[in-house]
C-alpha cells in the first residue's frame, strides 16, 4: 500500500503525469511485495519550490509505505525515482529529494491493517 507524492516546480502536463505515474508503477517493484496494483500516485507540478536558493527544476519526492522494507530496497527505489524525473522532465538527480514514511499502521477499506 504505496503512496509517492511528486511536488515540483516543472510544467508537468498530462501526458507527462501519466508517464510519471506508469514510471512509478514500474519502480515501486524495488520495494518487495510492492505493485502497482496497489500504488496511489501524487503529481502536482508548478508547485512554488526553491533548492539550493533557485527556482530551477527540483522535485520533493515524499514516499508512504505499509512496512518496513530494507534500506537497500529504498535505495534502489530512489534510483528509480530520480532517474524518472530526470527523463520525464529534465530535472538532475542532485536537485531532487526523496523521502520516506514506513508505518505498520494503514487504513483501507474502512478499517486498519
Amino acid at each position: 500500500m504505496p503512496f509517492i507524492n511528486v511536488k515540483t516546480n516543472a510544467n508537468v502536463s498530462k501526458e507527462k503525469a501519466e508517464d510519471i505515474k506508469s514510471a512509478l508503477g514500474t519502480a515501486i517493484t524495488a520495494i518487495p511485495g510492492k505493485s502497482e496494483g496497489w500504488l496511489m500516485v501524487g503529481v502536482e507540478g508548478d508547485y512554488t519550490l526553491y533548492f539550493k536558493g533557485t527556482n530551477a527544476p527540483a522535485a520533493m519526492v515524499e514516499v508512504q509505505l505499509y512496512g518496513s522494507p530494507s534500506g537497500s530496497a529504498m535505495s534502489e527505489l530512489t534510483s528509480r525515482i530520480t532517474g524518472i524525473l530526470s527523463d520525464a522532465l529534465a530535472i538532475p538527480p542532485d536537485r531532487v529529494y526523496v523521502s520516506y514514511m514506513c508505518t505498520e499502521n494503514w487504513g483501507w477499506n474502512g478499517s486498519n491493517f
